[in-house]
């Protein structure tokens, strides 16, 4: 039996979502997202902290929002995502609502009901649209994959045990024994 043929959602239908709801456009076609666990916000907020602390100490021109902040990617077909975290260096791309191309680098923290939009469905549309560099933390197998797509990394697995560097940045490195042991992991 086929399913019933998704409808196209457009940028106004979705701006008119009521405020709280949790969900991306690809393509056109919404998708619903779940509320995340505690270890996945343990995580961001300590990722976001470790960032945020770098950006302010160099007083770079970067912004880091974590989700929900919406990133339009496309316009035709629509595509609207919510990672996880973003780091913007380009403040024209920031209107007041959200970021309206590729942010500079993304952190995805999988969850384990929807892994693959994180290695597969995500991992091609920042690629696609031009996001410098993507990163997986995967809680579950306690990996992260790195992928920096203006370089010749395609990509690169780490465990929680290692400190990784950020490859936009000249020496942003990020230390996950550290992220483990402040989030209880």
């Amino acid at each position: 039996m086929l399913s019933p043929k998704q409808e196209i959602i457009t940028l106004e239908e979705y701006d008119s979502l009521p405020e709280n709801t949790r969900a991306e456009v690809f393509d056109g076609r919404i998708q619903y997202m779940a509320s995340p666990s505690q270890a996945h916000q343990a995580i961001l907020t300590e990722l976001l902290i470790s960032i945020s602390s770098y950006i302010r100490k160099k007083k770079g021109d970067c912004s880091v929002f974590p989700a929900p902040f919406d990133v339009k990617l496309s316009d035709h077909p629509l595509t609207i995502v919510q990672p996880d975290i973003l780091v913007v260096c380009d403040k024209d791309k920031l209107d007041g609502k959200r970021c309206n191309g590729a942010p500079d680098f993304i952190i995805e923290i999988a969850s384990p009901g929807n892994s693959s939009d994180d290695y597969i469905r995500k991992l091609y549309y920042y690629k696609k649209y031009g996001v410098r560099e993507y990163w997986i933390v995967d809680p579950k197998r306690k990996s992260i994959t790195v992928y920096y797509f203006e370089g010749d990394l395609l990509s690169v697995p780490y465990t929680f045990d290692a400190s990784i560097k950020v490859n936009i940045y000249d020496d942003l490195y990020i230390d996950f024994s550290e992220i483990s042991k402040h989030a209880d992991l």
